[in-house]
């Protein structure tokens, strides 16, 4: 039976679109944003994650893998990725809850059933379901079968995407969405490409086919300094997506809430690099928005 690895799948938000939401996280991206708070959804392969601070060094995770991929070596555990086929004994034998597998194969029918079971609070709250990741245009089938599910129940869609993806993937969910939540992460191509690793040719262009179809879109816009907090890039980006005819934005200030998940990861992450912008420049961001007649503009998510 057909499944795809599912990074979380989290009931009751209330930041990923209107209302109470069930959020299905997609494990796998084209993109490697330097400020990313879910380098979990960046493989498209399952992963041990290590909590250092909730392992007593007992060895036990040691003893059960089969394939000797773990090692305790200067009071830490290590696990080699090139012999480790995530069979999950070393995760079953932890006492302590240090050792977890992040990216669980879901099938079609065990997300629907999770949707399902929610429909009431989607209906008493205007909420639905946002399929993210990663990225989940990356998994068009699955995505699409879902997205067709929900309108069946008429459960509200949200796809939450960075936009690299091909036209053909946005042409077959299109039908069956409700909104796009659309990301730009920075106007200039060298800028985006410094930051992300890839080019936003086709970024921009996705979004603006998608508006000339009126596709419902809400643009979201994270802000780092160090990165892509350029006032001028920003005003450019506004007009661009103004002349789309684009009303909505949330400007999402940076944060280092996810900094844990690299070291549990076993990943650097440069925070030095990067800081959250100040309230006043939010605020002249906001007003950078408003004189381009977005008429729903909110910080945050």
């Amino acid at each position: 039976m057909e499944n795809v690895l599912i990074s979380n799948l989290q009931r009751f938000s209330t930041k990923d679109g209107p209302g109470i939401r069930t959020t299905v996280f997609f494990k796998g991206c084209p993109l490697r944003c330097k400020w990313c708070h879910n380098p979990e959804t960046h493989l498209t392969v399952s992963e041990i994650m290590y909590n250092r601070e909730n392992c007593t060094l007992c060895g036990r995770c040691v003893r059960a893998c089969p394939k000797g991929a773990v090692t305790i070596e200067n009071d830490t555990v290590i696990t080699d990725t090139n012999k480790c086929t995530i069979c999950k004994r070393c995760t079953d034998e932890c006492y302590y809850n240090a050792r977890e597998v992040v990216g669980k194969g879901l099938t079609f029918d065990e997300i629907c059933d999770v949707l399902e079971r929610d429909m009431a609070f989607y209906s008493e709250s205007g909420g639905g379901a946002t399929f993210s990741g990663g990225e989940c245009l990356m998994f068009p089938q699955m995505l699409t079968k879902l997205l067709k599910f929900c309108k069946a129940r008429r459960i509200h869609t949200a796809v939450d995407t960075s936009g690299f993806a091909a036209w053909e993937v946005f042409e077959k969910i299109l039908p069956y969405t409700d909104l796009f939540l659309y990301d730009i992460k920075a106007f200039s191509p060298d800028v985006h490409k410094e930051v992300t690793g890839v080019d936003n040719a086709l970024i921009w262009e996705n979004l603006e086919k998608l508006c000339s179809l009126g596709a419902n879109v809400n643009l979201r816009l994270p802000v780092i300094e160090g990165c892509n907090a350029d006032l001028s890039g920003i005003e450019e980006t506004a007009k661009k997506a103004a002349s789309f005819g684009i009303k909505k934005v949330n400007i999402l200030p940076y944060h280092d809430m996810g900094k844990y998940k690299y070291t549990k990861l076993g990943r650097d992450y440069d925070s030095n690099s990067m800081a959250t912008p100040s309230d006043e420049k939010l605020e002249e961001i906001k007003t950078i928005f408003k004189n381009h007649a977005f008429t729903d503009i909110k910080i945050g998510g």
